[in-house]
């Protein structure tokens, strides 16, 4: 399948991860805000912050492969579709959310319908060939970093007016993706390379068993954990952190996080091709590991909000990780398993997803008064496994294609 016939199913596919996302990042800087007012205290906000992103995880670990295998067996279009659909309307119910349960029922509806990344990927899959899938990952990379750059400036703008405004736009933006996605995506996955529908392969834990079918694959598969894990620390520490030692308004933590997201969208849009294309999959991925590293780390010891800031830098370079990861990991399936595998990922990373944020959210309860910024180095030491891990099997897996 050519990149020429499929360039307008390409552009649809990176303008739902932009507008996704966006909708997601909205709400970031005004989130553990509201959860605040809901809690009561510092210390509550970060342990229910903690709850609120596991359960959307727990609901992303149970529901990513159904979601996959519905993709391998029905196709990728009506999936993304409904999804994107059902998002909307998750965001109208947490814009009229009266208390921290209407919240909790809200992202556990949002863990759902934003499952939907497993078709995603598996869609990108589909259209790309193997040997340009990093690249292909990479632009969806960079796309969820335009979403993520837009996302927090508009909901910092907002918050600053309203604490729900923000859900309402996000309820806007999800709408707009559904409708912009029934008039333009085709069909990615012909009829004849469909996969039958199976509980067995649906059910989480009967789709992780496709990561134990080679021991490159279950060691990738534990690399991905510990970078998910570790950048949730992000999610459920960073806003409540920057606000409390450095003082930051939800408006200048919009500004911050788009300038996150830009430096992300920058590594992956124009960084990861041509580096790849220097030194290969193994090398960018261990180098984005290690540079997340040093860069949580420089953040969890930074004194001011501009060293704060200027930590942002190295830290981008984790960006670098994620497209090569998953691109070494798909070419150890066949074509008919990407949707299967991508479930799997999402598994893993859901699993790592209900773990870390209560991990991180009890830890910031435990050290808010003394030493608030100890989440980042544990995070930073987390990745820095990884990236031991991730030299390791995949040095393994060179050898063995060498052979």
């Amino acid at each position: 399948m050519s990149s020429a016939r499929f360039s307008p199913a390409i552009a649809f596919i990176l303008a739902v991860a932009v507008l996704d996302v966006m909708a997601m990042g909205i709400v970031i800087p005004i989130l553990p805000a509201l959860i605040k007012g809901f809690a009561g205290s510092e210390a509550a906000a970060g342990y229910w912050n903690g709850i609120m992103v596991a359960i959307w995880a727990g609901m992303q670990f149970l529901c990513s492969p159904i979601i996959g295998s519905i993709s391998d067996r029905y196709g990728r279009r009506p999936t993304i579709l409904i999804s994107t659909a059902g998002l909307t309307l998750d965001w109208i119910l947490m814009a009229l959310a009266p208390d921290l349960w209407w919240l909790a029922v809200g992202r556990m509806i949002g863990g759902i319908t934003s499952s939907s990344f497993t078709a995603v990927f598996a869609y990108m899959a589909d259209i790309t060939p193997p040997e340009e899938r990093a690249r292909g990952y990479g632009l969806v990379g960079a796309a969820f970093s335009a979403g993520f750059i837009a996302g927090p400036l508009i909901g910092g703008v907002l918050g600053e007016i309203s604490p729900r405004a923000p859900f309402w736009a996000a309820a806007a933006l999800s709408g707009v993706t559904f409708l912009y996605g029934l008039f333009i995506l085709p069909e990615s996955l012909p009829k004849e390379r469909r996969m039958a529908f199976s509980w067995t392969r649906a059910n989480p834990f009967g789709a992780l068993k496709l990561l134990r079918s080679h021991p490159e694959l279950s060691g990738l598969a534990v690399v991905n954990f510990l970078l998910y894990f570790a950048h949730h620390v992000f999610s459920v520490v960073f806003v409540l952190y920057a606000a409390h030692k450095h003082g930051w308004t939800p408006m200048y933590l919009g500004f911050a996080l788009a300038l996150a997201g830009i430096l992300e969208m920058i590594v992956q849009a124009g960084l990861v091709g041509p580096v790849v294309k220097r030194f290969g999959d193994r090398r960018t991925m261990v180098t984005g590991l290690v540079m997340g590293s040093l860069g949580l780390a420089s953040m969890g010891l930074a004194p001011t909000g501009l060293l704060f800031t200027l930590a942002l830098f190295p830290n981008a370079l984790w960006a670098l990780a994620m497209p090569t990861l998953q691109s070494l990991m798909t070419r150890r399936v066949s074509e008919s398993e990407q949707g299967q595998l991508q479930g799997a990922n999402m598994s893993v990373g859901s699993i790592a997803g209900i773990a870390s944020p209560l991990f991180f959210g009890w830890m910031y309860e435990m050290t808010v008064g003394d030493a608030p910024g100890v989440s980042f180095l544990i995070a930073a030491g987390i990745l820095a496994a990884g990236a031991l891990l991730a030299a390791f099997v995949s040095r393994r897996a060179a050898l063995a294609e060498a052979a």
